[in-house]
């Protein structure tokens, strides 16, 4: 697997080619700033990292997620050490009875549980069925997720000024996680991580 690994940028995640030194962020991070505050991953989507996202996600291999969610916590150590608690991207009910199980889910809970961080399963919930994500444009991915998320009536108290980590099982152009970050601070969370096991190097925020 293509670790990824320090020098990277400190909002995006992206590895630098060369140590820019301390605080610089990417050009990418500059001109379209995320609505997280920050992004970790494990390593790049290909090779070993993508079949294991894969078998995890399609061939129902829930007994990688332990180990899986072992390399997130070394990745995002400090985030998570800073955080109050871990939540997860979460599937549309309907996409949950044909699927019998949410990959980011089964991720995150083991996250949780390495670190001794509460898992907030029900604070973020999917409002809108949408489509899958998989061959649709950044726009169009966007557009999709759109309002998809909220925290139901509740569980404010929940995120409300928490320092939250947002786990999902890969990251490509980030519109999934951008639709539940925005969720998650308009019901008053703090702070904003994402921790996702693989993320694609190139494409738009």
């Amino acid at each position: 697997m293509r670790l990824i690994e320090k020098p990277y940028c400190p909002v995006l995640g992206l590895p630098f080619a060369h140590d820019p030194g301390e605080g610089m962020v990417s050009p990418q991070a500059i001109a379209q700033p995320p609505v997280f505050d920050r992004l970790r991953s494990v390593a790049l989507h290909e090779g070993v990292a993508r079949h294991l996202v894969h078998d995890l996600k399609y061939r129902d291999r829930v007994d990688l997620a332990p180990m899986m969610a072992g390399w997130m916590v070394r990745a995002a150590s400090a985030e998570i050490a800073a955080a109050d608690a871990i939540l997860s991207v979460p599937l549309h009910r309907m996409r949950i009875f044909r699927r019998m199980f949410n990959q980011s889910a089964e991720l995150a809970r083991h996250v949780a549980r390495q670190s001794d961080k509460p898992f907030l399963a029900e604070a973020l919930v999917r409002r809108k069925r949408t489509q899958q994500q998989v061959g649709l444009t950044a726009n169009q991915r966007s557009l999709n997720v759109r309002g998809a998320f909220s925290v139901p009536e509740g569980c404010e108290d929940l995120v409300f000024g928490k320092r939250l980590v947002l786990v999902d099982d890969v990251y490509t152009t980030g519109a999934t996680v951008s639709a539940a970050t925005a969720a998650l601070k308009k019901a008053g969370a703090a702070d904003v991580t994402i921790l996702t096991f693989a993320r694609a190097l190139a494409g738009p925020i």
